[in-house]
């Protein structure tokens, strides 16, 4: 199969797309398209053999019945530039290649990430790891930010000290903060770039992570609009369901039938329709 021309997405090429005060995303390069997906996936079936289905109605039930490898044969690389802070989260995700900025060996630049008025929040008393929605007295916010930025240009400071003084810079940079930005190349397959999305644009995930996230999201949605559409409507915008969830479900259900035809009215292909029929009953058989 000859390479597909994406003429939108090779525009994205080394754009860079602002992400908070100092940070970007550029997309570096990408291999692959929907086409691709769609030739890995019908490679089983041999030359000649007619195609089972359209591209989408295929790529779209790969999705929906969790067949990855084929998503695997697209490939993004990303430069990032980001606050350590993030990058940390970020490095959690092996299943990516990364190189990253070194401190031992070039002088870090003066960027720190401050948050802006509006994002500094109280702790959420339900969420961990995040911020609550409650309102932080204005006094407060301007404590703190001002606090941020005396302790980031202190111990700025304090490094080029020691880097001018001639130490070695991977003793003279232990002690910067977390709010340094640092930059690397990351490269990933489509499957493992979709499981990234879909943790850090929930929600749940740190606000700053996922500002990063839907820059991405909307760089794959330009190179793999229908894979990407697969991955919103069976990943992100869906539900999943325990089996003790479904037993209460069971309880609940209605005699109500739902017909083929009806179905595919509300915007299910037969495929879809089909296999909805399919878990209603096993639902109902739990």
């Amino acid at each position: 199969m000859a390479h597909e021309v994406n003429k939108e997405a090779d525009a994205l090429l080394d754009k860079e797309f602002k992400v908070l005060d100092h940070g970007f995303v550029r997309l570096v390069d990408y291999m692959g398209s929907d086409q691709a997906i769609v030739q890995a996936a019908r490679v089983s079936y041999g030359k000649g053999t007619r195609k089972i289905s359209e591209d989408r109605g295929l790529i779209r039930y790969l999705m929906r019945h969790k067949h990855t490898t084929p998503f695997e044969m697209v490939e993004f690389k990303f430069h990032v530039k980001l606050p350590i802070f993030v990058a940390r989260q970020w490095i959690r995700h092996r299943s990516a290649n990364v190189n990253e900025y070194s401190g031992r060996y070039s002088v870090m630049k003066e960027e720190f990430y401050l948050p802006k008025p509006e994002d500094v929040r109280y702790q959420s008393t339900v969420n961990k790891q995040g911020r609550s929605a409650e309102e932080v007295p204005g006094d407060v916010k301007e404590k703190l930010l001002e606090y941020l930025k005396a302790s980031q240009k202190d111990a700025f400071d304090n490094y080029m000290e020691y880097v001018d003084a001639g130490l070695a810079r991977e003793l003279a940079r232990i002690n910067l903060p977390l709010s340094l930005y640092t930059e690397w190349f990351w490269k990933i397959d489509l499957h493992n770039l979709f499981h990234f999305l879909r943790l850090r644009m929930d929600p749940h995930a740190q606000q700053e992570f996922r500002e990063y996230a839907h820059v991405m999201a909307e760089m794959v949605k330009t190179v793999c609009p229908i894979a990407f559409e697969a991955f919103m409507d069976y990943s992100v915008n869906s539900l999943y369901f325990s089996g003790t969830e479904l037993k209460i479900l069971q309880s609940q259900l209605t005699a109500r039938q739902f017909t083929l035809e009806e179905l595919v009215k509300q915007g299910l292909s037969k495929r879809e329709a089909t296999e909805f029929l399919d878990k209603l009953a096993k639902i109902k058989d739990t």
